[in-house]
């Protein structure tokens, strides 16, 4: 860990996809592979469907897994421990368009990012809609709608396709936004601005961001966030002051912490990208295994179309921390990994 303080148009948001993210080898050498086995077929669709691109996978605390895709339209599926279809949250829902993440908070309520509407939904855990952060702009708004430059400054209750969410044990809630805005945004627990770090324009410096494509929080509050297009991982405080970076695992697609026991793992996803351009598969496909100071425990996965191999590892719940559901944009599923032995944590 680098310290600096203390040690409707789906069509043209998939045609302006943000900055291009060149991919980035991981610098850890050396790091111990984990054994792992998949349980690829685990969740079973609903008699005629099929899963699209598995973009968000969460789990709540009875185990049931929620997958939030892109399809025909917008899925938000739920299903139950033993891998039963229970129900389809938010069908027709006025958030949905171009799905991003899923996330369970810990009172099991199911929050969605939608990069295209510009919307964090909020459900209660019966699926009804308790809060929405965001504005959709208008259908009257025509093409203006899907611009992809940045929200107008001091944007505090709008966002330009954000990415994630996540929240401290206060319950005060942290958005990454994200495509076309390159900040993070804490609110309180009713949704109020609080702060933020970063800005509209995309930096490499401390404290600034290039795409911020997934955030996690842990039970200190410092908050966790995948800065994609910089290759790396940048840690902040409460208040999003700046406090250290992970630069050795490769690109920042996507941060999971764990929250079953007392000790958290954060997990850390250096995928191989959406196109699979020549080379990268020989450098990327890994899943990291860490401690929250940055030290690496180990690595598993590779890139593959096969089960047990990654196709664009895009979210990832780590909430038992050697049980790892993992959703996959290209081959469009989702698959359970069940974590091996693992040697101690080192710095590499």
């Amino acid at each position: 860990m680098k310290r600096y303080l203390t040690s409707a148009l789906v069509v043209a948001l998939l045609a302006a996809a943000g900055p291009a993210s060149t991919q980035t080898k991981a610098t850890a050498q050396g790091v111990p592979e984990i054994a792992y086995t998949s349980t690829p077929s685990f969740l079973k669709a609903p008699p005629g469907e099929n899963f699209g691109e598995a973009v968000g996978v969460a789990t709540n605390s009875k185990g049931h897994v929620f997958v939030f895709m892109r399809r025909d339209r917008n899925r938000l599926w739920e299903f139950d421990a033993t891998g039963k279809f229970v129900r389809e949250i938010g069908k027709d829902y006025y958030g949905f368009l171009f799905a991003h993440s899923v996330r369970v908070d810990s009172q099991d309520n199911i929050w969605t990012v939608d990069e295209g509407t510009n919307l964090v939904s909020k459900f209660s855990p019966e699926g009804k809609l308790l809060m929405v952060l965001g504005h959709r702009p208008s259908a009257a708004a025509g093409l203006a709608a899907t611009r992809t430059g940045a929200n107008l400054p001091d944007g505090k209750y709008t966002f330009c396709r954000p990415t994630d969410v996540g929240w401290d044990l206060q319950g005060n809630i942290f958005v990454s936004d994200g495509y076309c805005n390159n900040r993070v945004v804490k609110y309180d627990k009713n949704g109020r601005y609080v702060t933020q770090v970063g800005s509209e324009k995309p930096g490499s410096g401390v404290g600034e961001f290039n795409l911020p494509h997934g955030l996690q929080v842990d039970r200190q509050g410092n908050v966790y966030v995948a800065d994609r297009s910089n290759g790396r991982y940048d840690i902040f405080d409460n208040n999003l002051k700046p406090k250290g970076m992970f630069t050795n695992v490769g690109v920042g697609w996507t941060a999971c912490i764990s929250t079953q026991g007392d000790h958290q793992y954060f997990f850390a996803s250096n995928s191989n990208p959406n196109g699979n351009q020549p080379g990268t598969w020989a450098i990327t496909g890994e899943i990291y295994k860490m401690e929250l100071d940055g030290r690496i425990i180990g690595k598993f996965g590779h890139p593959s179309k096969e089960h047990g191999g990654f196709q664009v590892v895009h979210m990832m719940d780590c909430r038992d921390p050697n049980k790892i559901v993992v959703g996959e944009i290209e081959s469009w599923r989702v698959q359970q990994l069940n974590l091996g032995a693992q040697q101690p944590a080192r710095a590499y």
